[in-house]
């Protein structure tokens, strides 16, 4: 669906993006993830035809975005970080007004705009003036006319920077009902919004890819190994399980952490059994045994720690 190779964009002397290479498959939600100033929203302007590449290539469902960037726009939708609204227009008449733009059916018109206010949930809105607004709303109408060509594809770029806490519940709520519907692409640098409704992430650092992968499988990838930690707490003989657990096939290191003991693997789910077994076997009182995926948060700090963002 897109396919983005060798892009990099250059501001002057500075490197905003270093030739980046990753692909979106149709229907996929994909968070692309980095600290401020990664190049996050270079280059999802530069895949919407906003902005032009230094160098590189981005296709769009198989048209490229600079050579056919009137086919490539049919099939986007685009929230970018300011939502594009015109504070002295009521709501609807500049969702109609934004889908005239795209070129929507003229005969869709009134179907296609209504979809879009019962989407974002802008019904009782409809009539009022943009500019009277609350910041949440207004960002409701951001996304609402990035749906109102009915698009293949979104494209969210920081979707609920500024918001209330409330304010960001709906709108990551209301990003998770679009979900199956279009295939997104949500740039952000909150963690908690790609934990709650992403696929696949992309994270960039300084300008370039430093993963990309399921939440899965960054987990497995930055766990020492490929491995993973258990968490043990057993009712006695804490000392004993610590030393006897280091025998055990697949376990790597043990630690007595006061409440608890942390068990290193190779991340093979028959070490957890063998573990499991081997307390139980002692007869040490199992009270819990928990299998811990290293967290979206620490492959983030992991990744992203090594270099400074520009």
């Amino acid at each position: 669906m897109i396919e983005v190779r060798e892009l990099s964009k250059h501001y002057g002397e500075r490197l905003a993006i270093n030739a980046l290479n990753f692909s979106v498959k149709k229907g996929e939600v994909v968070g692309f993830l980095g600290p401020n100033g990664a190049g996050k929203s270079t280059t999802m302007k530069i895949i919407t035809g906003y902005m032009a590449p230094s160098s590189g290539s981005v296709t769009v469902a198989g048209f490229d975005v600079f050579e056919d960037p009137i086919e490539v726009k049919r099939r986007i939708g685009y929230l970018p970080e300011t939502p594009p609204v015109y504070h002295d227009m009521y709501v609807g008449d500049y969702l109609r007004f934004v889908a005239n733009l795209k070129g929507c059916d003229r005969t869709r018109l009134t179907g296609l705009v209504n979809s879009a206010l019962e989407k974002t949930g802008l019904q009782d809105v409809r009539g009022r003036l943009i500019g009277n607004l609350s910041k949440g709303f207004k960002q409701r109408v951001g996304l609402a006319q990035a749906l109102v060509s009915d698009p293949e594809i979104l494209i969210l770029d920081e979707p609920t920077v500024g918001l209330d806490p409330k304010q960001v519940a709906e709108m990551r709520q209301l990003i998770r009902t679009l979900k199956g519907q279009h295939t997104i692409v949500l740039s952000t640098h909150i963690l908690p919004e790609v934990q709650a409704s992403c696929d696949k992430v992309i994270i960039i650092n300084s300008g370039k890819i430093v993963a990309e992968n399921s939440l899965e499988g960054l987990s497995k990838q930055m766990s020492s190994g490929g491995g993973h930690s258990i968490s043990v707490r057993v009712r006695r003989n804490q000392e004993v399980i610590v030393r006897g657990l280091s025998s055990v096939p697949g376990v790597r290191a043990t630690t007595n952490m006061g409440n608890f003991i942390e068990v290193q693997t190779d991340g093979d789910e028959t070490t957890v059994e063998r573990v499991a077994g081997y307390v139980v076997q002692q007869g040490a009182g199992l009270l819990e045994l928990r299998v811990q995926a290293l967290a979206l948060e620490d492959i983030f700090i992991k990744l992203t720690s090594t270099e400074t963002a520009h």
